[in-house]
This record gives structure tokens, C-alpha cells and sequence, in this order.
């Protein structure tokens, strides 16, 4: 299947349809968004990178333009959705890229498919599980959008997700941020949720990695803070650590070229 890097698609699978965007050539790399986004935070890599992989960026179940399933959802629920959409579109193994949550699903990726994983790029994302007072806020939090809408949840989010220069510098970014977050469904932020809670601690599995990896992080951000970058940096054997300056918690849209020539590098060795 060959396709344009906007060309948006549709994937039926388990009765989900789930939208995704396509790039073309030879290395495919999988751009798994994090919570409660959807897949335009790659818009500056499915234009930048597409000569340099084959991009993949779905939006995952109950976001941006995928069904609006009920949940609860997990993490191997939607591992297994990326395989079906590799498998759609005849795609034997890619370089996958986790950014946030997605990252969770990566490593679940990675734990459920190894055969599939050709490389490994970890974004703004930690391996450790939630602690027993990061269940119960993720509880409230399901309950709250439950009740409230997805409002709650993007305000709680929004003063902590970029860089604070990124607040004053670029209030267009930070408009479409608040539009991709604005976007989200209820059914996709109260199952996200439910996934994030029970996901499994990944890090007695990072020792065990045995594919090329990079670890890409904000310096500035304050929602999963560059320590856990650096502890999945030092467990993974032979991993690179990019620690993108001026960023928070969206490098990839914060600092895009720097990002995006982090990426092309690591993309260099396969």
C-alpha cells in the first residue's frame, strides 16, 4: 500500500474502526500518541521524516478520528490494535515509537510481539507502573470525565504539559494543543485511564532489550520528569538518550527539528 504523508485511512478491527495516517518508504516507523492526544502531534514528523521511513501514525481506540468505543481499555488491547493495523497493511516489523502513554504501549508492544519490533523509540515516557496514589487519581479522573466531560481532564493538564517558554513563546502551538486535547472523547480518556492504571512494571524488562533504542526527552518537563528518561537510558543496553532543551512534555511539536534530527539519526543504522 503506498500513500502520501497526510493521506489519512480506515481500519476495521475487533468491530473498531480506527483512522490512521500513512508515509511510504522502506523502514516503517509506528508513532504511537500519548493522553489524551491523537495523532496530529506527528503532523511535523509525517512532514519532515517521510523520506526518511514509511510513517504510521493511527489514532488509538475512542481518539481523534478512531471509534468511540467503550472501554475499559488496556494496554494489551491496544498493543494488539497496532499489530492488527501492521498486519492490514502487510507490515511485518517497524521501529516503534511511543510518545507518553504511547510509550506504555510500546513496551507492551515489545513484551506481546517481539518479532514485530525492529527498533524502539521511547518519548516522554517512563517503564514504572503507577503507584497505589497514582490508581486512585487515575479513578477520579475516569470518574470526573464520566461525569464532567474531558474538560477537567485538559485543564489539569494543560499548565504542566510544555515548557513553560512554550506557554509565552509559541501561543499557537499551545492553541492547538488545547484543540487536539479539547477533541478528545469521553469513552477514550475514561478507557485510556483504566489502561494506564493496571498497565504492568516494564522496567525489570528493560535489561532484556534487545533492539536499537532511543530514549527522547523534554529537559523541562514537569509531568514525567528527564530522571525517568535517563534510568530507561542506563537498563536498556546499547540505548542513545536524547535530552531536547526548550521542550516539555511534547518534544516532538515543542522543538521539532531537534527532535526530528534525533529520529533521523537514530534511523541511520537500519
Amino acid at each position: 500500500m503506498s500513500a502520501t504523508a497526510n493521506d489519512n485511512h480506515d481500519l476495521e478491527h475487533d468491530h473498531v474502526g480506527l483512522s490512521y495516517a500513512d508515509s511510504c518508504p522502506d523502514n516503517v516507523l509506528l508513532f504511537i500518541h500519548g493522553f489524551p492526544l491523537n495523532n496530529r502531534i506527528w503532523d511535523g514528523q509525517l512532514a519532515d521524516l517521510a523520506g526518511d521511513a514509511r510513517i504510521i501514525a493511527p489514532d488509538l481506540r475512542g481518539s481523534g478520528d478512531s471509534d468511540d468505543v467503550e472501554g475499559p481499555y488496556s494496554m494489551a488491547m491496544l498493543a494488539d490494535d497496532c499489530v492488527a493495523l501492521l498486519d492490514e497493511l502487510g507490515i511485518d516489523e517497524a521501529i516503534v515509537a511511543g510518545h507518553s502513554m504511547g510509550g506504555y504501549v510500546a513496551l507492551e508492544l515489545l513484551r506481546r510481539h517481539r518479532d514485530r519490533v525492529k527498533g524502539l523509540i521511547l518519548i516522554a515516557t517512563r517503564a514504572g507502573a503507577d503507584s497505589d496514589e497514582a490508581r486512585a487519581g487515575r479513578d477520579a479522573s475516569a470518574a470526573r470525565a464520566a461525569s464532567e466531560g474531558v474538560a477537567p481532564i485538559v485543564e489539569g493538564m494543560r499548565p504542566k504539559l510544555l515548557a513553560e517558554d512554550t506557554y509565552e513563546d509559541d501561543p499557537e502551538l499551545v492553541e492547538i494543543v488545547d484543540e487536539i486535547m479539547a477533541a478528545a472523547n469521553v469513552n477514550g480518556v475514561v478507557g485510556a485511564l483504566a489502561a494506564m492504571r493496571d498497565r504492568v512494571d516494564s522496567t525489570p524488562m528493560l535489561a532484556e532489550i534487545d533492539v536499537p533504542t532511543l530514549v527522547v526527552h523534554g529537559a523541562e518537563d514537569r509531568l514525567i520528569p528527564p530522571s525517568e528518561a535517563e534510568a530507561m537510558h542506563k537498563a536498556i543496553p546499547g540505548s542513545t538518550l536524547a535530552l531536547i532543551h526548550g521542550a516539555g512534555h511534547l518534544p516532538q511539536m515543542e522543538q521539532e527539528e531537534a527532535f526530528n534530527e534525533a529520529v533521523a539519526e537514530f534511523l541511520e543504522q537500519f
